[in-house]
């Protein structure tokens, strides 16, 4: 098995380990959770029985709704019961403690580890790997920043109608006693769309995100083609640089984010 066969391996035992232990916690959530909501729902219904309808009977549609809700929670209990203790069982790892898949987990990160350091490439084969990850980091930085973008839109468009239709509202209706309603509505929609739009700032992290992705993607333009700044006439010292310059422009991307998510007293601290 090549060296990148067995990193990769190793990386996938770890990846199914992580999705096993994700998977059993909901094994063991559905097993305990299951019947303790069919307990709260009997003594709810006890509780509803004694204090609101005591003297009369429980109206019929609220003893339809608990008696079907009662019965899917019996018919998942059974079920959950076979699969966990059945054989052979349907469930991957039946009867099987978290601790033990996460002592598991821990042993895969540490083979994983060893056998990396054992069959590390050279330096100029990892930093060859890396630029051929940075296409993938772009797009995914490219994508998040059309999300912010059109979320900041999104935003924009719905505080334009709602403030338009304040004053179309309160003209129409003079005095505005019918539409009472729909002004504190409108008003409401107004003031979480500028609050959420200042706290959150779709418009600057789009911004961000976009101006990184397109240096990265200028950086990984000029190493292909051999133009600044990557000029060196050894493939070792060109990819050296642009490793660390793709490197710094995620650093201070990583830092712009951070200063975003702080109070605006801390980004002026911070600046």
């Amino acid at each position: 098995m090549s060296t990148t066969d067995a990193l990769i391996q190793h990386r996938r035992e770890v990846a199914d380990l992580k999705q096993r232990i994700k998977n059993r916690r909901l094994q063991v959530f559905g097993l305990y959770g299951t019947p303790i909501t069919i307990a709260l729902t009997i003594s709810t219904w006890a509780s509803l029985k004694a204090f609101i309808w005591l003297e009369t009977t429980i109206p019929s549609t609220i003893i339809q709704i608990f008696t079907g809700f009662l019965f899917f929670l019996v018919v998942a209990t059974v079920a959950q019961a076979i699969a966990e203790f059945s054989s052979p069982s349907p469930w991957k790892d039946p009867k099987t403690p978290v601790r033990n898949l996460k002592l598991a987990l821990d042993l895969a990160e540490e083979r994983r580890i060893l056998e990396a350091r054992r069959l590390t490439p050279p330096t100029m084969d990892r930093q060859a790997s890396y630029k051929e990850h940075i296409p993938g980091e772009i797009a995914r930085l490219r994508k998040e920043s059309r999300h912010y973008r059109r979320v900041h839109l999104l935003m924009q468009w719905l505080l334009f109608i709602s403030s338009a239709s304040i004053s179309a509202v309160t003209a129409w209706y003079d005095p505005p006693q019918p539409a009472k309603g729909a002004l504190i509505a409108l008003g409401f929609t107004v003031t979480v769309i500028t609050a959420a739009a200042g706290y959150f700032k779709p418009r600057e992290r789009a911004f961000n995100l976009q101006q990184t992705a397109d240096s990265m993607d200028q950086h990984t333009t000029a190493l292909e083609l051999g133009i600044a700044p990557h000029t060196e006439t050894d493939d070792r010292a060109n990819l050296e640089s642009f490793a660390t310059t793709v490197e710094g422009l995620r650093a201070d991307q990583r830092m712009r984010e951070q200063q975003l998510d702080q109070p605006q007293q801390g980004q002026q601290a911070v600046i």
